[in-house]
């Protein structure tokens, strides 16, 4: 018999109603309980950012730097190009539309739930700091790229299939629990209504957002190719539609290569370009991920400054390439930054979660289309 498997996007779902319905008829004494484990799991938590830096970010830097020549260089500057300045759109919107969304969202938190505690907290400090953590991957990822090391590639493999099955098998499966854990705690301290609601409005910004991204670049697109920015981003709509459905960039490469190629773009370019922005052009991602970030740092009163921002984005856009082919890759690549930039909590991380994961098949949509647009581009210019 086959089994029947809950998506991650809905088990977060049932976690954040479970949370609110349970913040407003649990005792104390069981809010506290969950503030424990999520004490707890913070703590792994922090431990296990540095390792899937390591883990992630050394490997995509080996794959990627194998391939040589004039082609990989274009690519992967226009593919930068183009999420820094996503990144720097999102930023730039937020500045502009958050501050009246998140005025409206401020609250005292009541002195009963601020007094809560959790019954026990246990140290996991990590290992090695994350900038650490980041310096050492790109140093030992470019010398497995243009070195012969066998042993060090291997080392590497099986270290990023330690990580990913650590995030796919003890990560993801508990972070509903953490995730009801802090609705359940914002509900009984009064502040779960006003931050909804700024979850509600911050939504519907990234997806219009999102749909500007992907006109933007076709229009750019099609003016380097001279055809119709329209009619090139009509043909890419399937590969939008499989992305939307599977949330997957990998899962939609074959049909974003079909229908790249019947957009002109040649088969060598489109089979070379196609299977590299799946992994290193995250526009939609870094779009979503700023724009949380800036909501959240606004909301809990943190610097939210441009020079910190741009900081923030140049690195949010380097780790992204550790993101495809994990469960969770993308937001889990960004709490690196999250944490060592913006200065982000694990709550906060938590909240970054939370409204991740409930826009992810935009994102990658947002992704894997503009992927086509590439294509495009550097065909032209190949």
């Amino acid at each position: 018999m086959k089994t029947f498997k809950i998506g991650l996007l809905p088990r977060i779902l049932v976690a954040m109603v479970l949370g609110i319905v349970g913040g407003m008829l649990s005792a104390a004494w069981l809010v506290r309980l969950f503030i424990t484990f999520n004490a707890l799991f913070s703590q792994l938590l922090g431990f296990l950012i540095p390792l899937i830096i390591i883990g992630l970010v050394t490997s995509a830097i080996a794959d990627i730097g194998r391939q040589a020549g004039r082609l990989l260089l274009l690519t992967v500057v226009i593919a930068y190009a183009d999420t820094v300045f996503c990144g720097l759109l999102s930023y730039g919107t937020g500045q502009l539309l958050f501050p009246s969304i998140v005025s409206h969202a401020t609250t005292d938190v009541p002195v009963e739930a601020a007094a809560l505690q959790p019954y026990f907290t246990i140290k996991i400090p990590p290992m090695v700091d994350i900038m650490s953590a980041l310096i050492f991957s790109f140093i030992v990822g470019n010398c497995i790229a243009h070195s012969e090391m066998p042993t060090l590639r291997q080392a590497a493999t099986e270290f990023k299939e330690v990580v990913s099955r650590t995030i796919s098998h003890l990560l993801i499966p508990l972070l509903p629990v953490y995730i009801f854990g802090l609705f359940l705690s914002m509900t009984f301290s009064g502040q779960v209504w006003h931050i909804m609601m700024l979850f509600a409005n911050i939504i519907v910004i990234i997806i219009v957002l999102h749909i500007f991204i992907l006109l933007y670049q076709f229009v750019v697109a099609g003016a380097v190719v001279r055809k119709n920015p329209f009619r090139l981003l009509w043909t890419m709509l399937p590969a939008y539609m499989m992305a939307l459905g599977t949330s997957s960039s990998a899962a939609t490469i074959p049909v974003t290569l079909r229908q790249s190629i019947r957009n002109g773009v040649s088969e060598g370019t489109a089979g070379f370009c196609i299977p590299l922005c799946a992994t290193i052009h995250m526009s939609g991602s870094v779009m979503k991920i700023t724009s949380c970030a800036l909501a959240i740092c606004m909301l809990e009163g943190m610097p939210s400054d441009f020079s910190l921002f741009l900081e923030f984005i140049f690195m949010l856009c380097v780790v992204m390439v550790a993101a495809p082919g994990v469960p969770g890759g993308s937001i889990m690549a960004a709490l690196a930054p999250l944490a060592s930039i913006l200065g982000f909590n694990p709550d906060q991380q938590a909240l970054m979660i939370t409204l991740y994961i409930a826009m992810d098949s935009f994102g990658t949509a947002c992704n894997v289309t503009g992927d086509g647009a590439i294509a495009l581009i550097v065909d032209k210019m190949r």
